[in-house]
């Protein structure tokens, strides 16, 4: 069965996808703070030490306080406030957002021009695989940046951050197999009281050192960047540690809508970051000493372990929210033809996006426990993080401006004034983080990387394997032409045979000729399409012809935020099209191919043979599009590419 996408015009949304209608506005608000906003919430832990550390060569004076503030300050205005609040969360794919629906908005906006629209897929699928970089660090430093905290409370505990941190991150991957719907709900208001702190914190400081108020000029934060001269880049690569998460902001456009991501951002998001950033600054400028950790810093001695809890359970917010993208970056991977199929686990029977992916969360845990472990603190992860987050925003950029220049229409000049000056951010952010490769930053890269490689060959393997069968196989119309009413026993029941290729007559058809002699009253040529758009209305579901002889064609149509549940679609035909398949009367066939590397192929020899384990260690295809366990013959072929 396909699992290949398609360009399409369709304008279906959620709702008129049968998918379910949102709450209100205040609630998904609530839900936005808890989910979207929990990893750049977290960055007050760390980014102004970092800024100040010795790698930096900033001086820890005045006016270089000032200055690194407001070039902080001004970062989330330019970024996050203007580029991703106000321009990108209006390049939505029906709704959905995220680099791979970025990614098949502008691909399918030049789906005239194939090498484009190739080399953007590729581009998009990069962008995607840097994702998990940022899901393995994102937890780690985060929890980590919050258990450093203990140093604090008593220097004696300075050993215990590492296993403390371990075990909570064990933990948090432990309870994923049980869904997060019930933890879920406290996650907005602690995330809520969260922000409020950070909010009061840095009033309280900045009412004791108003000087601080002139990092509100951003002509201070410009003359900062500039004095540093080639040193700059240092400085950017600490400052954009500031920026982590405002990815979130657009890829859980889909589960909370624009309006109430907006409203978090503006009403408490943005206040409270900007507020703690200027009372770390006044706290340092009365207290330099103070730089070993400013943020608890930043509060009474009575009140670091409470701040020490609140920021843990922050911290695990964040991680939660990474590891969730993480499920849903894969499985639309997966429906876009990228990835093998993967066991999927529905962990809500009332929200379609809470799932759990077994082998995801497996290799996520090894990861980001790896990490830890090697890096050992939050000062050491922050030089691997960064890069993988300012390229996938570089990307996005890019991405951006197609949508802009080819799906909306909008002349070349409006295009480049909306996206040029952003491009020119991001490339000095990349830089900035890019002079950090060497300090951790070929982590992520070299995880994006793999996992590149991992795409790339998936989604050519599978364009081989399909010119395989259709090179060998029998055209499926001439098959039908050519059957002699009486020549073959025909039994009384429905056969459904999907297939990757509707054009070729599937091998599990062949294989019961051959063996049994015989063919079904009925039989059903499936193939499933994953679409380039989110969702597909359920009236452009189903694509139906006739073949003659009893014999069907039939392509169901899915977007990629969509679950393929094929039985169902199947059953919710129009009676009236000719079709009906009864549940209980029907036989599943599937073809089951086994890729044979041979010499001389399409792709390089390693990438043929890593082709074919991927392959065997897919998941079936029963369970991936809810086929009745107890109705379904599987028949292997050997296919060499």
């Amino acid at each position: 069965m396909s699992a290949s996408s398609s360009p399409s015009d369709g304008t279906a949304t959620r709702a008129d996808a049968g998918t379910p209608q949102r709450a209100g506005v205040a609630a998904l608000t609530l839900g936005a703070l808890g989910v979207v906003y929990g990893d750049i919430g977290t960055s007050p832990l760390y980014t102004v030490k970092e800024v100040f550390a010795p790698a930096t060569g900033v001086p820890l004076d005045a006016p270089h306080l000032i200055g690194a503030v407001s070039a902080i300050v001004w970062a989330l205005m330019l970024v996050v406030t203007l580029k991703y609040v106000i321009l990108i969360l209006r390049a939505d794919n029906h709704g959905e957002g995220g680099v791979l629906a970025l990614t098949a908005l502008a691909a399918g906006a030049v789906r005239d021009r194939p090498a484009l629209r190739r080399g953007l897929l590729l581009l998009g699928v990069f962008g995607a695989t840097l994702f998990y970089g940022d899901s393995l660090i994102t937890p780690a430093i985060s929890v980590l940046g919050a258990m450093e905290g203990l140093v604090l409370v008593a220097p004696g505990l300075e050993p215990w951050i590492v296993p403390g941190a371990v075990a909570i991150l064990v933990a948090l991957f432990l309870v994923q197999r049980v869904g997060t719907a019930v933890v879920g709900r406290f996650f907005g208001p602690l995330i809520v009281l969260w922000f409020v702190v950070l909010g009061a914190a840095g009033v309280v400081h900045v009412v004791a050192q108003p000087a601080i108020l002139a990092a509100l000029n951003p002509l201070n934060g410009l003359s900062f960047l500039a004095d540093r001269g080639w040193a700059v880049f240092a400085a950017v690569g600490a400052i954009v540690l500031a920026l982590t998460g405002a990815e979130a902001l657009y890829a859980d456009m889909g589960h909370f809508g624009r309006r109430p991501i907006r409203l978090a951002w503006t009403g408490l998001v943005f206040p409270g970051l900007a507020l703690n950033y200027l009372g770390q600054g006044a706290l340092l400028l009365g207290d330099p000493a103070a730089i070993e950790n400013p943020f608890y810093r930043l509060f009474p001695d009575a009140w670091v372990v409470p701040v020490l809890v609140l920021a843990t359970l922050a911290a695990i917010i964040a991680s939660q929210a990474v590891i969730s993208g993480a499920y849903s970056m894969t499985r639309q991977a997966i429906q876009l033809g990228f990835l093998p199929r993967m066991t999927v686990r529905f962990t809500s029977a009332r929200e379609a996006g809470q799932i759990y992916m077994p082998a995801v969360n497996a290799v996520l845990l090894v990861g980001v426990v790896a990490a830890v472990l090697a890096f050992g603190s939050s000062s050491a992860l922050a030089g691997a993080y960064g890069i993988a987050v300012t390229l996938t925003m570089l990307i996005t950029t890019v991405l951006t401006w197609f949508v802009i220049r080819h799906a909306w229409g909008m002349s070349t000049p409006i295009a480049v004034a909306a996206t040029g000056v952003f491009l020119v951010i991001d490339v000095l952010l990349v830089a900035g983080c890019a002079v950090k490769v060497f300090d951790g930053g070929w982590f992520p890269l070299a995880l994006g990387l793999v996992l590149f490689a991992l795409m790339a060959t998936w989604a050519r393997g599978r364009e081989l394997l399909l010119g395989a069968i259709r090179r060998e196989g029998i055209a499926l119309q001439a098959f039908v032409d050519s059957l002699d009413a009486g020549s073959v026993a025909r039994v009384a029941r429905t056969a459904v045979y999907p297939v990757a290729d509707p054009g070729t007559v599937p091998h599990a058809l062949l294989h019961n000729l051959k063996h049994y002699q015989v063919l079904h009253e009925t039989n059903v040529i499936l193939t499933v399409v994953f679409e380039e758009r989110a969702w597909v209305a359920a009236r452009e579901r189903v694509t139906l012809r006739s073949l003659g002889r009893g014999f069907w064609s039939v392509t169901l149509h899915f977007g990629f935020m969509e679950t393929a549940d094929v039985p169902a679609a199947l059953a919710a035909m129009d009676p009236d099209a000719g079709l009906h398949v009864p549940v209980f009367e029907t036989s599943w066939f599937l073809s089951r191919e086994t890729v044979v590397p041979a010499p001389g192929g399409g792709m390089a020899d390693w990438r043929e043979r890593l082709f074919a384990t991927m392959s065997r260690n897919a998941s079936g295809a029963s369970d991936f599009f809810g086929l009745p366990d107890n109705a379904v013959v599987e028949l292997g072929t050997r296919v060499q590419i």
